[in-house]
């Protein structure tokens, strides 16, 4: 890796790609409150200790931190219902209102993003599955398949994504498959056999693959249009991925969930991809994905997450009064607490066993 190696791409894709998305989730938050007459105290860039209040309005203060990630909103009594104007003394709707908006804010900032993409110059996707590497002593090898050569055919099955690719191979382990290729100008058949077990980092075949696209602007409309299908792509990841362990499609090992950490090595991969191919669109695109990946994990109704604290106030209007919120605060400082050691766990898997080889 030239000039400042994968540890620095990382790290400045940690404050690059997360520090945004976790303001612009914030200000979601913010948003929210200021408009439903909650009293927000501070609304801050990066993290304290502070550096400087830079103003002051509507009895908010608006600070600049001096750990450069992402930002904060602190409203008037977050858990204790008797600060009058205050969070927890608001309606559990309005509440539901203001803890929502913060992972609706990141899927807004990703479809954003995205239009932006296609308007400036994005990947416009064409048939086929485009191999990038070719494992030795790989069944992929043997079948005589190169670098560069554009799978069109699986058997009968066209190949319009790499989607089609690994799906086919991925539920024909043991049987010979025969794959329609496009190498330069000429069209070749070649007969290959996935493998039912293979080594640590390859697939059935033994190859990586990438999208076929060509680059190009689109115009407003339909960058609107493309960006409304990638957003709503990128929100079922999650469960086709899930589906595609359950029917064997591929190993539940890489279903892993990433830390920080490996988001930062990501990030800084696709840092490096936007750079040798001097465009914007792979550092943007990932950017897309882990906001909208942030607002739906934080939507899940897991205590501590702004989905735990929504359950508890829509049970609330089930029940028709509140829960304990000293109770409530149990609650969540415990989820916290899981979270918390869920997060050294995932950090030490992504330092022994890295998401970018």
């Amino acid at each position: 890796m030239p000039v400042i190696g994968n540890t620095g791409l990382a790290i400045l894709a940690f404050f690059v790609v997360l520090g945004p998305l976790i303001l612009f989730h914030e200000l979601g938050h913010f948003l929210a409150a200021r408009f439903n007459k909650i009293t927000v105290e501070e609304f801050g860039i990066g993290f304290p200790p502070r550096m400087v209040t830079l103003f002051e309005q509507g009895g908010t203060k608006f600070t600049l931190n001096w750990i450069p990630l992402g930002g904060f909103m602190r409203p008037a009594g977050e858990d204790d219902p008797n600060i009058p104007g205050g969070f927890a003394t608001a309606p559990p709707w309005v509440r539901i209102s203001v803890l929502a908006a913060g992972p609706l804010a990141n899927v807004l900032f990703a479809f954003l993003l995205l239009i932006g993409m296609y308007m400036l110059g994005a990947p416009d996707p064409q048939p086929g599955a485009q191999i990038t590497l070719v494992a030795e002593d790989s069944p992929a090898e043997q079948a005589g398949l190169l670098v560069g050569d554009i799978v069109l055919q699986a058997d009968e099955v066209e190949i319009e994504s790499t989607n089609d690719l690994i799906t086919h191979v991925g539920t024909h382990g043991g049987e010979e498959v025969l794959l329609t290729v496009q190498r330069d100008q000429t069209t070749v058949q070649l007969p290959i056999t996935p493998r039912t077990e293979w080594p640590e980092g390859q697939g059935p075949t033994g190859i990586q693959i990438s999208s076929v696209f060509e680059t190009r602007r689109f115009g407003p409309f339909e960058a609107v249009g493309r960006a409304a299908t990638d957003s709503v792509d990128m929100i079922l990841v999650l469960p086709r991925a899930i589906s595609a362990v359950i029917e064997g499609v591929i190993p539940a090992r890489l279903l892993r969930p990433v830390s920080v950490v490996g988001i930062s090595q990501l990030g800084g991969q696709y840092i490096d991809v936007s750079v040798q191919q001097n465009a914007l669109w792979p550092i943007v695109q990932l950017t897309a994905y882990i906001s909208i990946a942030i607002g739906i994990t934080n939507l899940l109704p897991f205590p501590a997450l702004d989905g735990g604290r929504i359950a508890f106030a829509v049970l609330e209007l089930i029940r028709g009064r509140r829960i304990d919120p000293e109770r409530e605060m149990v609650v969540h400082f415990i989820g916290f607490a899981v979270l918390l050691a869920a997060m050294f766990i995932f950090i030490y898997l992504d330092i022994v066993d890295p998401v970018v080889q």
